[in-house]
């Protein structure tokens, strides 16, 4: 299967553009979100990473330069490295990922990643023999830590780097001041939150609703655009950040806890019978 076959994209108008891997059904599908500026273009997340994004990117046309200029740099971010996004980093020649998960990326740490993948979740398998047990989230160097506050320049727009973690220790979120644009990652998104991975804390994601809930308080955010399922607004973002937050006390504590160590077992003896 090519990669304009695994994918799809939706454009949104003002240079950003939606993409997804249209044969992964599944729960965990990530949004790619292509941003294009005037002398630098990003890709937030990058998907599982069984066809190539760039050749994806390529072939769709979605990187043509203006008329009379050159091609522009091409930077991937991911928001966290959890394997559904992460996956497709492979393919990039510029990684940006922020400094608390870096090392986890460098040595394909599959357990922090939490690769977790069946065949079920596949309609299509991008290539014959494909078997969704021997997917693993490849090694990849960074061309760049991120940490917070740190401003990515795309020319005519600046996405500055929010460290959000809770969901895992280097969740990022990506926020366009100027236009009222959050690219949200996995920190928050119209469905659950999940805090009961390997490296989440239910106190740093409190905090991190804290922030989410300031920045509507202080008109910063307009439009959300998540890790996962669809866009919302100013008002359901408030909404999801302080209802995370009443409920996130001593009962949900424990049974989060109790559910981190069975995913923690889960993940330990599937990435031991991979690499066995």
């Amino acid at each position: 299967m090519s990669a304009l076959e695994w994918f799809a994209h939706k454009p949104l108008g003002d240079g950003i553009f939606w993409i997804q891997e249209r044969f992964y059904e599944s729960g965990n599908r990530a949004n790619i979100w292509l941003v294009r500026g005037s002398q630098r273009d990003v890709v937030i997340d990058a998907g599982l990473g069984l066809r190539s994004l760039p050749d994806y990117l390529r072939a769709a046309g979605l990187l043509e330069p203006a008329e009379g200029a050159g091609p522009r740099p091409l930077l991937a971010v991911a928001t966290h490295v959890h394997f559904d996004h992460s996956g497709g980093l492979q393919h990039f020649e510029e990684v940006a990922v922020h400094s608390a998960e870096a090392p986890a990326l460098l040595r394909g740490d599959n357990y922090e990643a939490v690769t977790w993948l069946s065949d079920r979740e596949v309609a299509r398998p991008p290539r014959p023999g494909w078997r969704a047990r021997h997917f693993r989230v490849p090694p990849v160097r960074p061309s760049r830590l991120l940490q917070e506050g740190d401003v990515i320049s795309l020319g005519d727009r600046q996405l500055t780097v929010m460290h959000m973690p809770g969901h895992s220790r280097g969740s990022i979120c990506l926020h366009d001041k100027d236009r009222k644009i959050l690219f949200s990652g996995d920190v928050v998104y119209d469905g659950s939150m999940i805090d009961w991975l390997p490296y989440s804390r239910i106190s740093d994601y409190v905090a991190s609703c804290q922030r989410l809930m300031d920045l509507v308080d202080r008109g910063l955010v307009e439009k959300v655009l998540p890790g996962h399922f669809n866009i919302f607004g100013a008002e359901r973002l408030y909404r999801l950040a302080s209802s995370y937050i009443s409920q996130a006390g001593f009962c949900h504590k424990v049974s989060a806890c109790a559910m981190r160590s069975i995913a923690s077992l889960a993940l330990r003896v599937t990435n031991s019978r991979v690499s066995s």
